[in-house]
Parts: structure tokens; sequence; C-alpha cells
């Protein structure tokens, strides 16, 4: 008898290290050279972490050689507790505060934790898919908004509304957002907000690029808004510090934790079951969110993320059939093809295109669970080199695609 997977994840899939990227892997093992704009890590294309992070990591690694207590080392948690003050989310104590390894672990635990069979989770289209995976896991059902790209891809709360059931437990946003790279209007948040509270739902905030922001937009944490409605907000290390190798990632309690008890009980517990999180990457923490914020240097005007999200912005509208909403926060951007224009068919068969005949790889809107199939993500770290001969690459493939289209057929 062959042994088989388990069947909680037969429909389940991380596209950004897909079947796509596993051609991909293919292509570089044959001997060719692959551009990847997959991805967001930051530390191959030349982002280092800043040097008195490293330096206080290492500084403390004797104090790092055994178990810790299992929600994180007190420093870093303090850290975490003054920063919550400082953007204005209100009675956060120590022990509201979980630290683990990497948000990734973090979003699986509070889905584990929360979760029974048949329980539904508002997760926005397009979203990260990470927690959409994280949802069928625990044995939950991701039930997907819209995000609308008309209003600059922000959640469309009438329709986040309308999907609220009695199985209804949780809303998850994603601000700034991946992939889409929008930041929300606080009067969005702010109707959220009321959505929740009157549906006793939980909100989930993702707000792992709340530093990374361009064009002086503003970012306004969810958990601010309120203290009748109970947010678990996560940050970390691995985006504003360029730390993804670190591992370093928390969640926030906060808000209307009394209506919490039981589910905090329970992560608990989760947290407790894997010991600890990675202890040296803890002791780069208080540093990090106390220490000079460079991330603000990256993306003011004349930064480098700037100049690359302007240069991948300017070269993808400048192709006919191809449009963009300009991202003011993130690592990324989510261009929109215009299938009636190319012989693709899908934005699957366009990545597999793209990887088999220019040697570049990104990402199917279809893998962020997006509602239409005619979009792709591209990550805007690689320098602008990099980035101009991609854009060249995506420009022949889409000339070498287009297909003519009959004047009738032009409104």
């Amino acid at each position: 008898m062959d042994y088989k997977k388990s069947e909680r994840l037969n429909n389940l899939s991380y596209a950004i290290r897909g079947p796509i990227f596993d051609k991909a892997q293919a292509l570089e093992a044959a001997g060719h050279n692959i551009i990847n704009l997959n991805i967001g890590n930051p530390a191959p294309f030349g982002f280092d972490i800043p040097d008195e992070i490293v330096e206080d990591m290492i500084l403390n690694i004797r104090n790092a050689q055994g178990y810790c207590h299992h929600l994180g080392i007190f420093p870093a948690r303090k850290a975490i507790m003054h920063y919550t003050q400082q953007i204005g989310i209100q009675d956060v104590r120590i022990e509201d505060i979980f630290i683990g390894n990497g948000v990734s672990e973090l979003i699986v635990m509070c889905m584990q934790a929360l979760i029974n069979p048949g329980d539904e989770i508002l997760i926005p289209s397009p979203d990260y898919p990470l927690w959409t995976t994280a949802v069928g896991l625990s044995g939950g059902k991701a039930v997907h908004y819209v995000c609308d790209e008309q209003a600059d891809w922000n959640p469309d709360v009438a329709d986040m509304a309308s999907k609220v059931t009695s199985k209804t437990k949780a809303i998850v946003l994603i601000n700034p957002n991946n992939p889409t790279g929008a930041v929300y209007e606080k009067d969005v948040l702010e109707q959220i907000v009321k959505l929740a509270r009157e549906n006793n739902l939980i909100v989930f905030a993702d707000e792992i690029y709340d530093k990374i922001l361009f064009d002086g937009n503003k970012h306004v944490p969810i958990a601010s808004l309120s203290d009748e409605v109970f947010f678990m907000t996560f940050g970390g290390l691995s985006k504003n510090y360029r730390a993804t190798g670190f591992r370093g990632g928390w969640v926030i309690a906060s808000g209307a934790k009394e209506k919490a008890k039981s589910y905090l009980e329970g992560i608990n517990l989760l947290a407790s079951m894997r010991l600890c999180a990675n202890v040296p990457t803890q002791y780069a923490i208080q540093t990090a969110l106390g220490g000079y914020q460079s991330i603000d240097d990256l993306v003011a005007e004349g930064g480098r993320l700037r100049k690359q999200r302007d240069l991948i912005h300017y070269r993808l509208t400048d192709i006919p059939g191809i449009t963009c909403v300009k991202p003011k926060g993130s690592l990324y951007v989510f261009p929109k093809i215009d299938m009636k224009k190319f012989s693709f068919g899908t934005d699957e068969q366009f990545t597999l295109d793209l990887l088999t005949e220019q040697k570049i790889l990104v990402v199917p809107g279809s893998g962020f669970n997006a509602f239409d199939k005619d979009h792709f993500r591209i990550v805007f770290l690689p320098n602008a080199e990099t980035l101009d001969k991609a854009v060249d690459g995506i420009t022949e493939l889409l000339d070498e695609k287009r297909v003519n289209i009959p004047a009738s057929a032009i409104s």
C-alpha cells in the first residue's frame, strides 16, 4: 500500500512555491538563468539587515543557548508593547504578545486554535495564500471577499457583509496588502470594525508591511480604531527590517480580550507545544523597533525601493494591454492583462509561457485566490537593470502572443 498525504491537503496549495516555481528550479538546474520575481525575499537583491540588529543578536548569542519563555523573551515583548503604544493600539500587556518563528507560523497557530470543522473565515481576494491554506488545514472554509481594483484595491465592505453567515468566525485583513500594494483608507477600516462589532467577529490584521509606504501614505492599524472588537495584529522583522531568514514575528491581542479568554488559552497551549520561538532572533527585536528606521530612507523619494516601484509601474503601464494600480505600500505590483488582446487564456498560461520562453518567474494572480484569471504579481526588489530586462522580456512575449482584433469588435 502506498503512503498517501492527508486528505486535508488535497485542495490546498501555495502558488508562490508551487508548480511553476518547481519548473523554474528544474530550468535553473539545467543551466538556464532565471529572473526571479516571485518572492519577497530582500537579501538576494542586496537589501541587508541593518548592522546594529545583527550586532545585537551576535552580542547576545550566549544568552540564547537555552529555551526561553514559550511566549518570548521579556525585552522583545516589552519592545513590542512599547511599539503598540506608539501606533495607537491601547491596553496591550506583556502577556498579550506572542512571538513566533515568523508570522507564517503564528497564522497557522491562530487558525488551529480557533477553527472547528465548517467554521468560515472571511479572507480578501486576492490574498496572501498562506491565509487560505491555513484555514483549510485547520478544517475551516475560506470565504473570499472582493477587494475592488477600481477603488485602489480597498476591500468592498458591502461584499464582505453579504458573506457573513452564522458560521463566520473572523475577518482577515492584509494591510498594506500583498499582492496588490494597497494601503487601506481609514473610513473603509472603520466600516470593517463596525461590521465586526455587529457580528461579533474577530479581526486578524496582517500588518507585516506597515512601514513600507510610498508617496506619504499613512498606515492606520485597525486595532487602534476600537476597543469593542477583538483584534489579533501580526508584525515582524522580515520585511521592514529585511530579515526574512531570521524568522522573527509576533502577534498582538488587543481590544475586547475578555471575549477571547478561551481562545487565548488555546494559542498559549500551541505556543507551549513548540517549546519556544527562535531565541537568537528575539534579541534583535528590541534593537529593530527602537533603533534607526532605515526603511524610511528606502521608501522616500530617491530611495531605492521607491525608484524601483516607480520604474516597474511606469514600464508595465506603458505596454498596450496591461493596466496596473500604482502600489501605495509593500513590495509588489499586481498588473492586469487584457486577455482579449492575447492568446494566453489564463494567467497561469501566461506565467508558464513567460518562464519557458523568457526565463522570467512571476506568480499568477489565481495563485492569490483572485476571482479573475488575468493578473500576475511581480516583486520589485531586483535592481533597476534587472527590472528593465524583465519588462523587456514581458513586452516581447506579449507582442508575440498579441491577437488581431477585428475592427467590428472594437467599441
